[in-house]
Order: C-alpha cells, then structure tokens, then sequence
C-alpha cells in the first residue's frame, strides 16, 4: 500500500514538469520546422492578456526588461545574412523594453517579418514597426502607442493629461503641472522612435503623419487596429500565416481556470448531411 502511495505521489510531483519539458521539445520542433521552411531565424514573444492565479494574487504578462535582455542576446547571435522570424502576441509593456527591442531588430541586416496571429499592442505594435514586413492573420489587430502615465494605483494617457490642463483651472497643485510636463516629453519621444523605425521606407512626411496618428491620442490606446486600417497607414503588411504559426500558439496554453469559457468540437466544421428519409 505505501509503496503504491509513493508511485501516486511521485507521478503526481513529476507529471507537470515532465508536461513541461514536452511543450519545450513541441516548440522547439516547430520553431526548425519554421526555420527550414523559411530559412531564417524563428524567435517568439508571447505573453497571455489575461490575468492568472498565484496563491491567489493576479498576475498579467508584459513586455519586460527580462524579455528585451533575451531577445536582444538572439538577435546579437544571428548571423547579418539570416532573416529574422518573430512571432508576436503580446498587450504591451514597458516602453524601455520595447524600443531596445524594435531598435535591434531595425538594425538587423536581413530581412526581419513579424507574424502576428492574434494581436500585438501598444508595446507591441511598436516593435512590429520595426519589421520590414508585418503578416497578419486577417482577423489580427495592431494598436496606438501613445503614452500612458503611471501615478500611484493609477494610469492616465499622456495626450488626456495634456488635455485636461488646457481647461482653465487656478486650483491646479503642482503634481497634476509636472504630470504634464512628463506627459509631453513622454509623446514627443515615442513619436520621435516611430519616425527613426519607419522614415526609411515611408519617407519622413509620411512617418511623421503615421507617427501622430499612433502616438497623438487620436483613438484609445485599445483602440484595434485592422489590417485593413494599416494598410491604409502605409504600414507594410500581408495578409495571411503559415499553418505552423497557429500550431506553435496552441503550445502556449492559457493557464487552467475553473471552467472553461469557449468550447466547440476541434477541427474545420462539415455541415451534417441529410438522409433522404429525413427530408420533407
């Protein structure tokens, strides 16, 4: 009997990290299968938008100063001659982190494509502007850039803050007039990155009109940016993904909740044929 106990209890010690172990080895595989295809470099920068359970505190996936490290340390160890695949789903992050990003892959001499199967915004979408071309699944999103200030439990974005010291107001206390002069700072710089990432191939009067569109608060910053809509931006984008794109996703589970929140029967949908006594 304890012996049986002792096989349960190492089965279930060991189970999830040899689980583990078995998505890394899937990855990986489909990670050469792309880079054979494609002959190129395969990298990925996934995060999950949504919140997860840690003894019960939330935690979200961002773009981060870890993430930026390892990406750059790939980047430094391709070949200039290899093109660079990334595979982008990401909400965001630190801005730091996204431009050390973008900038690398800006400097890349190969070709540089960015896959975008879901969506990949704010920070995201700043380093997809990096890529000399953007394949987007036809239901993916990019989004704005524009700033957002972080003060205490709370988060403005930057052109609002602008905004709102133009009403007259002669109470104002000097947080709120320092705010603003971050908030101007902060959108005058990420415009200026926009510019450098895109000047190149759209010519400076075009980045500077795709630059303030992106970082001047014209939408919100979740705001989704269709494919359709970025092409009429000018940003270099084609429609349509390798089937091994959406595969690798599936190796990036969500993290288990309670229940969960869709469900249909796997694979392409064939209507039911109708037997000739069921016919009316």
């Amino acid at each position: 009997m304890w012996e049986i106990l002792l096989l349960i209890f190492l089965v279930v010690a060991f189970y999830p990290l040899v689980q583990r172990k078995l998505l890394e080895q899937q990855r990986m595989g489909i990670l050469r299968t792309i880079e054979r295809k494609r002959r190129s470099r395969a990298m990925v920068l996934i995060h999950r938008q949504e919140t997860m359970s840690f003894f019960g505190i939330p935690i979200s996936r961002y773009i981060s100063i870890e993430d930026s490290e390892n990406l750059l340390r790939a980047i430094r160890q391709t070949p200039a001659d290899v093109p660079i695949d990334l595979v982008l789903h990401t909400p965001g992050g630190l801005v730091l982190a996204a431009e050390q990003i973008a900038f690398a892959l800006k400097k890349h001499s190969a070709q540089v494509t960015v896959f975008l199967p879901h969506y990949a915004m704010s920070g995201g979408t700043l380093i997809a502007l990096a890529a000399d071309t953007i394949m987007m699944d036809i239901n993916a999103v990019l989004g704005p850039v524009d700033p957002q200030i972080r003060t205490g439990a709370s988060q403005y974005p930057a052109v609002s803050i602008i905004k709102a010291l133009e009403e007259p107001n002669p109470h104002r206390d000097d947080e709120t007039l320092i705010l603003g002069d971050i908030a101007r700072k902060a959108i005058a710089q990420v415009r200026e990155v926009v510019v450098h990432l895109v000047a190149d191939r759209m010519g400076k009067k075009e980045a500077e009109r795709l630059a303030a569109a992106l970082s001047e608060g014209k939408w919100t910053h979740d705001f989704p940016i269709s494919f359709k809509l970025a092409s009429s931006l000018g940003l270099p984008v084609k429609e349509g993904l390798p089937d091994e794109i959406f595969e690798l996703m599936k190796l990036y589970p969500q993290p288990p909740q309670s229940r969960p929140t869709v469900e249909y029967i796997p694979g392409p949908h064939r209507p039911f044929r109708r037997f000739p006594d069921q016919e009316k």
